[in-house]
C-alpha cells in the first residue's frame, strides 16, 4: 500500500469516528473485521478518493450497514 493509499484511509477512519461517534480504533476494527477495508476502501481508493467528503461518508456508512458492521 502506497503512502496516498494510507493516507486516505486514516482519513476515512477520522472522519468516519467523528461522525459515528466512535473512537478512530473502534471504525478501525469494524472496517477490517468487516473486510470493508481491504475489499472495498483500498483497492477502490482510485475512485473513492475523487468523492467529496458528505458523499464518501454516507457511502461507506451505508455500506457498514449492509455489511452488518453498524445498526
Amino acid at each position: 500500500m502506497n503512502f496516498n493509499k494510507i493516507e486516505f484511509v486514516t482519513y476515512c477512519i477520522g472522519n468516519l469516528s467523528r461522525r459515528l461517534g466512535m473512537t478512530a480504533g473502534e471504525v478501525y476494527s469494524r472496517l477490517k473485521q468487516s473486510g470493508i477495508l481491504t475489499g472495498y476502501i483500498v483497492p477502490s481508493y482510485d475512485v473513492l478518493h475523487t468523492f467529496g467528503k458528505d458523499y464518501l461518508m454516507e457511502d461507506l456508512t451505508e455500506y457498514m450497514k449492509e455489511k452488518g458492521v453498524l445498526a
